[in-house]
């Protein structure tokens, strides 16, 4: 199989991170076990760009089960793990991708999973289906449908069927209630943390922290980071998530005011610019910047260079940016997901819900192969709740099961007081 990575020397490393992983993910075990036996992808062809982690690997190891072809690529330049990379290639899995792509090389790794002619994508952050779309469009024909994984990629998607333009069925993976409820604000809002704690060793417990959104991932990172010791300020857009903030005990505050008083702020709108010029020139000295958002628009890297007289690297994840007026603000991988360009993104417990709805998607794909509308698609409810039970029982939790009586209570306009 042909592939791109950094180092194959690396393989074994990897396969033990894998293992890790597999052993924490008993969700899409269980799905691998029957994939295995029914092969419900054999003559497939599954291409993906994903964050090319070992959670991401026991995924592409299911669909591999199931008998699909695989290809991979990174959808972050800094997040791919190398050795977890070599270990799928020594699987013989078609793997683009090694940290610190340049964005020629990203999309350079794109293109080589698009010469495999996928017949299903996965997409985080939906830039394999942008790049199908607006240049290889003569592949489409060989696509029956796709995932997105993240909210910026399902934005990204709904304005493209907006526009009229969108050429294929994609399973919004993001907006299932078994990933969009846990991984986003509990996978992020440790990860989040995690990725700026490794990066810095900073102790969070009486420091002020600015959360930049109050969606499903900035909720959760307010959480954390509150269940830390830190008081928080939520900077909020909507103002109906501003009031569920400030009804949660958080401080809402507008980006100016909150600009001076933070020591930390983390990012997670999923727009450009949350984070500009004007606010960073109100800033603490020594105050730190953390994106939590898909793309690395976030935080104004031109604003923040244009304010600098010097700029230093302290560690391989934080940047000293010396300011005209003699403060320092440290950016934390280079504006990119701090939980991937930091620390090692979600945990595997979490991942094994989003994974596990990525790979019964797929195969409702492959199952319902020229029935499906052209549109973003909703996770079918089934789907959804077969994963939550699954993961509920490996975790040794029951549900109440409702009597006869209360279906038919529940299913009737008449029984009235």
């Amino acid at each position: 199989m042909q592939h791109k990575i950094r180092d194959s020397n690396l393989s074994g490393q990897g396969s033990l991170k894998i293992e890790w992983a597999e052993s924490r993910m008993p969700v899409l075990m269980s799905i691998r076990r029957r994939f295995e036996r029914t092969k419900p992808l054999k003559g497939l062809r599954v291409g993906g760009c994903l964050h090319i982690t070992k959670e991401t690997a026991s995924l592409v190891k299911t669909f591999v089960a199931g008998g699909a072809e695989t290809a991979w690529c990174g959808c972050n330049p800094l997040s791919t793990q190398d050795d977890v990379a070599a270990a799928l290639v020594e699987l013989g899995v078609g793997v683009f991708g090694w940290r610190g792509l340049s964005t020629e090389e990203y999309y350079w790794c794109i293109d080589q999973v698009l010469d495999s002619r996928p017949n299903v994508t996965l997409d985080d952050g939906a830039d394999l289906v942008s790049v199908i779309h607006e240049k290889r469009s003569s592949l489409i024909g060989d696509v029956i449908g796709g995932t997105e994984e993240t909210t910026t990629g399902v934005n990204r998607l709904r304005a493209l069927a907006a526009d009229g333009r969108l050429r294929y069925p994609i399973v919004a993976v993001n907006d299932a209630q078994s990933k969009n409820l846990f991984d986003n604000p509990i996978g992020t809002g440790q990860s989040a943390l995690d990725g700026i704690m490794r990066a810095t060793n900073v102790l969070f417990a009486g420091k002020d922290v600015v959360v930049v959104g109050y969606g499903q991932v900035g909720s959760g990172i307010a959480e954390r980071a509150r269940g830390l010791g830190a008081r928080v300020t939520v900077v909020e857009s909507s103002p109906i998530r501003a009031l569920r903030a400030a009804m949660f005990g958080f401080k809402v505050s507008s980006m100016s005011s909150a600009a001076e008083d933070g020591d930390i702020f983390i990012t997670a709108t999923g727009n450009m610019n949350a984070i500009r010029g004007e606010h960073m020139q109100r800033m603490k000295d020594k105050a730190i910047l953390a994106n939590a958002g898909h793309f690395d628009v976030e935080i104004s890297k031109k604003d923040l260079e244009a304010l600098s007289i010097a700029r230093k690297r302290v560690n391989p994840c934080t940047e000293e940016y010396r300011l005209k007026d003699g403060r320092s603000l440290f950016l934390l991988g280079e504006g990119r997901l701090v939980n991937l360009a930091c620390a090692e993104g979600h945990p595997s417990e979490v991942m094994d819900l989003s994974f596990s709805i990525q790979a019964l998607s797929v195969e409702y794909i492959a199952k319902n192969r020229g029935k499906l509308p052209v549109a973003v698609l909703d996770v079918p409810r089934e789907i959804d709740e077969e994963v939550a039970g699954l993961k509920l029982q490996a975790m040794g939790f029951d549900v109440e099961n409702l009597t006869e009586e209360q279906r038919k209570y529940l299913s009737s306009w008449k029984m009235g007081t």
